[in-house]
């Protein structure tokens, strides 16, 4: 796995972190990890496990539909905009057309998205800038303002 952190963000390039990822199920475990890890100095107010839940639910999906004729990585990204918190998941094959699904009680899937929209403000999907489809979800309040905002190193 590859991963990189912007430690100092700025107007012009508001990303907190990225991470590549090989597009198998291990991938989802170490996404919820460096999120948490790279994400926890910049002391976010909404809550990391509930947004390291939604980077697992968007990997997962980004794994399962994701397809491409050669080797293929999934790339997650998160940035500040304003007081928000975005993710974003890209995967790669042709633009999906992505849409929540109503499973059935006894459904063992299908609930992904349910969780991601029951949780973040507001989520999207569309072609992604590497080619292929974006999934982003964005938490409104991770921050109380967007004065004076630098990550707390230990």
């Amino acid at each position: 796995m590859a991963y990189m952190i912007d430690r100092f963000p700025s107007e012009e390039w508001p990303r907190l972190g990225a991470m590549t990822l090989h597009p198998v199920a291990e991938s989802v475990p170490r996404a919820r990890y460096w999120f948490r890890k790279f994400l926890a100095p910049y002391n976010p107010a909404c809550s990391i496990d509930d947004c390291a839940l939604m980077i697992s639910e968007l990997v997962t999906n980004a794994i399962l539909y994701g397809r491409a004729d050669e080797s293929w990585v999934v790339r997650v990204e998160w940035f500040r905009v304003a007081t928000s918190l975005r993710i974003e998941v890209h995967n790669p094959g042709f633009p999906a057309n992505v849409q929540m699904r109503r499973p059935e009680a006894d459904d063992a899937h299908g609930r992904g998205l349910l969780l991601v929209d029951s949780i973040a403000e507001s989520w999207h999907s569309g072609p992604s800038r590497f080619g292929g489809t974006m999934v982003s979800c964005d938490v409104a309040g991770a921050w109380a303002s967007s004065e004076g905002f630098t990550p707390l190193l230990f």
